[in-house]
């Protein structure tokens, strides 16, 4: 795509309320706006963070043998009473009422709504075990919405429910789901560590959460020093020893971006979610549930890869793999425009920064944005018959022949 025809409002300044690295980036960078208090319009270059996102959690999903669906955000108050949390849910919850005065909820959530399609569609064992999710809006109307898409009051979320026939093909599903969550977030090219964790207002029995390792991460979580276990403050050991060994628990800051509960029969038997087994008797189905935020995801990435310039994407989530600049007109302009083309025809995403502005401007926007790889043709290389090809993360530059760039980028790439 052509700098020039996208929508990219590169800022030299944050705005004054924007108080983490993440959320003054993606305002600097042109990737997000604000509307109102947790609430962001998603522009071009943040959107397409969000769907490469979106792809990998798509991905893991469907490998992982679940089905992808779309619920309402819209919830009608009876399916929350059934399941007892439109008491309890407390101020979070968006109530309002339609022309006909019945109640609705903007969802937080989508327990209730995906328990009521189960009871009413699934009826024999045989029809068991079986796991649906979706990428969708979510509103929770935060006291305290802060720190851009980390804190927000409306966010994308994904979220996964598992349905079994008993509680070791629940605690099976959940086992999966933990297991791709690690994949989801290493393709992200994310440092993380999944943590234990108390259920809260979702409820069950087992949970852990996913935290990506950020100095300015909101939670403190403890991981041990010699194997892979980590906890969160309230359920790591008071003495701070391992439990699975001799390591001791050092303190970490975290950013949650994910979590998985074991549900049990906490919903399934409120909405009497039942199947009948092999001797046709009714069974309570057992349940799981699992959510990663989507734009909290893309925004712990920038809180773990940034510099004083700007994002420093990790290739798998970045907007554009490329960004190919063009620093100066003649002979620049016909090889910038010919590699333009080739890139597309190769099927490599690039940001074509085609515009009338000086090499300073053009590398000060790359920088911010994030871009990992940059290619850019100047006068000077072309009289060797040269290009350069920056990295974004280490800041190195190798010269490639102009008729050998397609290649270079290629093992950089893939």
């Amino acid at each position: 795509m052509r700098f020039s025809q996208l929508l990219i409002p590169t800022l030299r300044e944050a705005p004054a309320d924007a108080e983490v690295i993440s959320h003054q980036l993606m305002l600097r960078a042109g990737m997000i706006r604000k509307v109102a208090a947790g609430i962001y319009n998603y522009l071009p270059l943040g959107l397409r963070v969000l769907q490469k996102v979106s792809q990998i959690i798509r991905e893991e999903m469907n490998g992982a043998g679940a089905q992808e669906l779309l619920m309402p955000m819209v919830q009608p108050r009876e399916l929350w009473e059934e399941s007892g949390r439109w008491p309890e849910y407390g101020k979070e919850l968006l109530r309002f009422r339609d022309r006909h005065e019945r109640d609705f909820c903007l969802g937080p959530t989508h327990e209730e709504v995906v328990t009521d399609i189960v009871r009413n569609e699934v009826k024999s064992y045989r029809q068991l075990p079986i796991k649906l999710y979706q990428i969708q809006t979510k509103f929770r109307d935060e006291i305290r919405p802060r720190f851009g898409l980390m804190r927000g009051r409306e966010f994308q979320m994904k979220d996964c429910y598992s349905f079994d026939l008993d509680e070791a093909g629940a605690r099976k599903s959940y086992q999966g789901m933990f297991e791709a969550y690690k994949r989801i977030f290493s393709r992200c090219g994310l440092k993380f560590r999944p943590v234990e964790a108390g259920t809260g207002l979702i409820g069950g029995s087992l949970s852990h959460e996913f935290h990506v390792l950020a100095n300015s991460g909101e939670d403190e979580i403890f991981a041990c020093d010699q194997c892979d276990y980590a906890a969160s403050t309230d359920k790591a050991p008071a003495n701070k020893k391992c439990p699975k060994g001799d390591g001791a628990l050092r303190s970490h800051r975290g950013i949650e971006v994910g979590q998985v509960f074991y549900l049990g029969t906490k919903y399934s038997k409120k909405l009497h979610a039942v199947y009948l087994d092999p001797q046709g008797k009714e069974q309570l189905i057992e349940m799981g549930c699992y959510g990663i935020g989507v734009g909290r995801t893309a925004a712990a990435a920038i809180e773990q890869n940034h510099d004083n310039q700007g994002i420093i994407w990790p290739l798998p989530i970045a907007p554009y793999p490329v960004a190919l600049l063009a620093l100066g007109q003649g002979e620049v302009q016909e090889v910038s425009q010919r590699l333009y083309h080739e890139m597309g025809d190769q099927k490599i995403e690039v940001l074509f920064d085609d515009r009338d502005e000086s090499a300073g401007v053009k590398f000060k926007d790359a920088d911010l944005i994030g871009i990992p790889w940059r290619i850019q043709v100047g006068q000077k290389g072309l009289a060797r018959g040269e290009v350069e090809l920056k990295s974004r993360r280490t800041g190195e530059i190798a010269l490639v022949k102009k008729e050998n760039v397609m290649n270079a980028l290629k093992e950089r790439l893939f």
